[in-house]
């Protein structure tokens, strides 16, 4: 074996590990985590702060993701989306992933417990705990509204951050959480409505396959018009001001008519555009609030 042999090799492995993170929702997660130390700050916390929390987050998320990966490597050999993933295409064993996804989850622990403080720490546990085990184990394969209850797993890197800024939680960081979990369910059924025959092949119930296509095109606008709701009750509780309002009404407004769509047009066309616009309004959303607090503490 050349030594360029040699490095090619060492950069699959790494790679394959780097997938069994999830990158694509860690980078979101921790979006959403910086987003809330931002606001917790209303501007920019310590950078070393800030360096170790993100650090912490994205190994919570990413050994989160990777237990996800262990205990699902079956089914995802049935699914065409997932069965090139590393531990069901065979790159990777169920061993290693299973030690790499508990180094993760360690090293997450203590870089927030030692280098931010214990409620953050507690808290990134607890998004573990509840997305590896109450999810992924416990609701998964038991209920059609696994997602619903699961969402909560996402909606916790927002009160790890503003944990590590504050020390505590406060209302607008339940804000933050609420609506996470009620972007959750029309996010994740607008994809589920692209994929449904993989679920279908891997006996996994969620909504589309065991309610059907039309239940949760229905779900899916319900939970639209609730995230849109919450989304507006920052500002009447002046937690947020003007510009956030407008953020949320324009950009909930399209969420509304994607999901109205979806609803009316019943096609995958529909669903792809709510999926895809569903991970840019999340961003946009924070970093919407992040405008708002930083303009306000600008003007005064």
């Amino acid at each position: 074996m050349t030594l360029a042999q040699g490095k090619r090799t060492i950069r699959s492995v790494a790679g394959d590990y780097l997938l069994l993170t999830k990158p694509w929702i860690v980078l979101l997660l921790i979006t959403t985590t910086f987003c809330a130390m931002l606001i917790a700050a209303r501007g920019l916390p310590p950078l070393g702060l800030v360096v170790l929390t993100l650090i912490g987050g994205a190994c919570a998320a990413g050994g989160a993701n990777a237990l996800n990966s262990v205990h699902d490597w079956r089914s995802d050999q049935l699914m065409e989306r997932t069965a090139r993933r590393p531990i069901p295409a065979g790159r990777i064993s169920p061993r290693n992933g299973l030690l790499f996804a508990l180094g993760l989850c360690a090293t997450a622990v203590l870089v927030l417990g030692f280098g931010v403080n214990w409620l953050s720490a507690l808290l990134a546990l607890a998004g573990i705990i509840y997305y590896a085990f109450v999810y992924t184990v416990l609701l998964k394969r038991a209920t059609p509204q696994n997602i619903v209850v699961g969402g909560g797993a996402g909606a916790i890197p927002p009160l790890v951050g503003w944990a590590a800024v504050t020390g505590d939680l406060s209302l607008l960081s339940l804000y933050l959480f609420a609506i996470i979990l009620l972007w959750t369910p029309p996010h994740t059924w607008a994809l589920m409505l692209l994929i449904e025959k993989d679920y279908a092949r891997a006996q996994i119930p969620m909504m589309p396959v065991a309610w059907g296509a039309d239940e949760a095109r229905w779900q899916s606008f319900l939970y639209s018009i609730a995230l849109f709701v919450v989304t507006l009750i920052p500002f009447s509780f002046r937690e947020l001001g003007i510009f956030y309002l407008l953020s949320a009404l324009l950009l909930g407004g399209w969420f509304l008519y994607l999901a109205w769509r979806l609803l009316r047009l019943a096609d995958k066309a529909a669903a792809r555009r709510l999926y895809k616009y569903s991970n840019y309004y999340l961003a946009l959303l924070f970093l919407a609030m992040v405008v708002d607090v930083v303009w306000e503490g600008l003007s005064l």
